[in-house]
């Protein structure tokens, strides 16, 4: 049966799903939005799904990138006029990397004008750190520790991006990073499983809000074990142990799921053998199966197709077989569904409920995005026009921006800078980039819209300022897709930079990554500052030591020199926006530094990858000096250049009096942990107080600490605030050889301080005996 259905169809399309006359139609339009409110969603995908043909269905499952520039005439020949039939036969379910009211707007009246049932078509887009105004890069917003800054900064994104007409952005990134070489850690919130969870429910929050509203649908990725390449190198092989995966990968990812994620995007690794994008035990077992979750799954781009080359599917329609049977719902531009799954379901090789499950998680979200009550609810060129780049989000910008920079060393109190009668030099092409602030993944951004760190440092009027470029990062236009965009040979600015050096009273050298250093793609053998630039520092120390290093980065990087020899170390990574402003109110004082490294720096690339969180080995250390049988390298001590959790500020802090209610923690039962901190400066601060636990053996082996709680607190200058922890059943739970989540009884060791390496500490028993006096309620 063939329904003649009006534009706008959808009123229409539910009246005949839910087995209305056609007589009663008209009426039914006109109360089809109170009809829609009340009817359950479910009823409302099935009520859809029950008109869909076979190929209507496949549609939903197939999305397509940007294939034509839509104020122009329709494709006529080629794969971008196959497209174009496509989205008008309503086999397009979803659209990326097309922005902007009129574009979204024009793509999605085909969809819902010109096709047979006229369902909406979902738009994405990479909106990882902000749309136009752009926040620092997420690695950069994970040093804050602040969960309401982050959470603020994701809706600054969405507000903007939900204005240009986008509903889906393919963030936030929760993968647990250990390796710095590998580019996209600029992406996430660092090496801990328990602050990159905390962040991750911030930014799904963010991101999503009130779903009435204009959000974005986030999608957690990517699922999963991709930070783990081998050598740091970018679509690497993954291969780790279940424990690892579950004790360190998924946590995060869970907690994405929990805070309402509506996606998920699977990864380009392998894992056990299997790609991401066809692996079961991942996305059915683990996501749907345990987890729950009712959202869909899209792969990454060509993550299907690119089964082929993992040497898992020996052609795109078996690549299709088994992404389908996997669980990943969308395909994302490897073309595998639309060419290949109606054929499988009809030669029974994929079931249609396999299918059909996967466009009920389409629609439900497409639902739940309000896309159905109305496709042009996200299209509003008078409001796109009065939200971009309004002043209240570079407010929030600048302000994440300076919660972002962690103050790395200050000897001799160098910093902040005097505001009146300094000479100072600024050093490094860096310092004037307008583009590089920007960072990674700012796709929808405008080149030489950041304010440099030299604009920022302009707007202080005390001080003689002079500028000496000393030598560019790039050679050329910097794309930094190959090693040879890197300059390592012109030092042709040195002379200039050491004059300005020889006259200043203060030298500030802006040296680093540029923002396209790092992201997909831009992995690094060696993480030292790149090209010329470590010889133009010490050419300039050499003629005036007072140096302020500013790092613009983003990932750590292997600094020793510097730490030994700079008095003063900022670290600043990629702001965004109002980068200049926040480091030069950093720099001036302004703003009393309080972030603390999300991921270890290490002493140099030989000991990547390196975390707090590692395990002890059976030599973990040695008393013998003269030995060599133990875990250690010959030339360099283990420990990390500045560990997790390390960062200073112009106050200075003092731990005492650590208590615990108890040496024994009862099953149902909790325990205390309090600490006081002391501001000992004459300036008021902020600290984040973190607490991490030791435990000492159990049926897998556990790591010498895991942080489980932070709290960020003000405290005024010669006054102490206590801090309260609690520590239960929850707390402790890991992943046993059980194969399951549970706490198994042992003994604990606590530790509190200002960083990973703290060295106040208490101790508990847990054992599986109630206690009634400390039952939770």
């Amino acid at each position: 049966m063939k329904y003649n259905l009006p534009k706008y169809a959808f009123a229409a399309l539910l009246a005949i799903a839910l087995g209305c006359s056609t007589a009663k139609q008209d009426k039914i339009v006109q109360t089809d939005a109170q009809q829609k409110t009340q009817l359950p969603i479910d009823r409302k995908v099935d009520s859809v799904l029950n008109l869909m043909t076979l190929e209507e269905k496949v549609g939903q499952m197939n999305q397509y990138n940007g294939f034509w520039d839509v104020t122009g005439p329709a494709p006529q020949e080629g794969s971008a006029a196959r497209k174009y039939e496509h989205l008008k036969n309503g086999w397009v379910g979803s659209m990326l990397n097309v922005r902007g009211v009129k574009d979204v707007k024009a793509l999605q009246k085909i969809a819902v004008e010109e096709t047979r049932l006229g369902i909406p078509v979902i738009f994405g887009y990479d909106v990882i750190h902000g749309y136009k105004t752009i926040s620092p890069i997420p690695l950069a917003e994970a040093a804050s520790w602040d969960m309401e800054a982050i959470k603020k900064s994701a809706e600054i994104c969405a507000a903007e991006a939900a204005a240009s007409g986008l509903n889906w952005t393919f963030a936030p990134m929760v993968d647990v990073a250990r390796d710095a070489r590998w580019g996209r850690v600029m992406e996430g919130a660092g090496e801990d499983p328990y602050l990159n969870s905390r962040i991750a429910e911030a930014r799904v929050k963010g991101f999503q809000g009130d779903l009435g509203e204009f959000n974005l649908a986030a999608c957690a990725k990517h699922f999963a074990g991709y930070a783990f390449a081998e050598a740091g190198r970018d679509y690497n092989t993954v291969d780790i142990s279940d424990n690892t995966l579950h004790n360190v990968i998924l946590p995060p990812f869970k907690a994405a799921a929990d805070a309402g994620a509506l996606t998920f995007m699977n990864s380009f690794n392998e894992l056990e053998g299997i790609p991401a994008t066809g692996n079961a035990y991942l996305q059915r077992e683990i996501l749907k199966g345990e987890w729950g979750f009712q959202g869909y799954v899209v792969s990454d781009w060509g993550s299907m197709a690119e089964m082929m080359a993992h040497g898992y599917a020996k052609d795109l329609k078996q690549a299709a077989e088994y992404a389908a049977k996997a669980g990943s719902d969308m395909d994302m531009e490897s073309y595998g569904y639309v060419q290949h799954l109606a054929e499988l379901v009809r030669e029974g090789r994929v079931s249609e409920e396999t299918v059909n499950e996967a466009v009920r998680r389409i629609l439900r979200v497409k639902f739940m995005l309000g896309l159905f009550d109305d496709p042009y609810k996200y299209c509003d060129e008078t409001r796109e026009q009065q939200t971009i780049g309004k002043k209240e989000f570079h407010d929030g910008v600048l302000d994440m921006a300076k919660k972002s920079i962690v103050l790395l060393k200050n000897d001799n109190n160098m910093l902040p800078l005097k505001k009146q009668g300094q000479k100072i030099a600024v050093i490094g092409a860096l310092a004037t980039d307008k583009t590089s602030p920007l960072g990674s993944w700012r796709i929808g951004a405008d080149d030489g819209t950041a304010i440099s760190v030299m604009e920022g440092l302009q707007q202080y009027k005390g001080n003689n300022l002079t500028y000496a470029k000393g030598a560019d990062v790039a050679l050329g236009e910097p794309k930094f897709t190959t090693r040879t965009d890197i300059n390592t040979t012109d030092k042709s600015g040195f002379a200039e930079a050491v004059a300005a050096a020889k006259n200043a009273d203060v030298v500030i050298m802006v040296l680093g990554e540029h923002g396209l250093q790092t992201g997909e793609g831009r992995s690094r053998s060696d993480i030292d500052l790149p090209g010329v630039q470590q010889e133009l520092l010490e050419t300039v120390y050499k003629a005036n030591p007072n140096i302020v290093l500013v790092l613009t980065n983003g990932r750590p990087l292997a600094i020793p020199w510097a730490a030994e020899n700079v008095p003063a170390i900022v670290e600043a990574w990629h702001l965004g926006t109002q980068s200049g402003n926040a480091i030069a109110q950093v720099l001036y004082g302004d703003h009393n530094p309080a972030g603390k490294l999300p991921m270890s720096f290490p002493r140099n690339v030989g000991q990547v990858p390196i975390y707090y969180n590692h395990k002890n080995t059976g030599r973990p250390s040695n008393e013998d000096p003269d030995s060599v049988f133990w875990s250690h390298y010959t030339d360099v001590e283990n420990s990390p250049l500045y560990p997790f959790g390390y960062g200073l500020s112009y106050s200075t802090f003092e731990y005492g009096n650590l208590r615990l209610s108890s040496d024994k923690l009862a099953a149902n039962g909790k325990i205390t942990v309090t600490v006081d901190v002391k501001n000992t400066s004459n300036r008021d601060g902020r600290e984040v107080v973190q607490l991490y636990l030791h435990d000492l053996y159990a049926s897998v082996t556990r790591p010498v600490r895991e942080l489980k709680g932070f709290e960020t607190i003000d405290i005024k200058a010669g006054q102490s605030k206590t801090v309260t922890f609690t520590i239960d059943e929850k707390t402790i739970e890991f992943y046993t050889a059980n194969k399951k989540w549970e706490a198994e009884p042992g003994d604990f060791k606590v530790y509190v301080g200002g960083s990973s390496d703290a060295t106040l500490n208490g101790s508990f028993t847990y054992t599986h005996q109630k206690n009634e006096k400390d039952t939770i309620d």
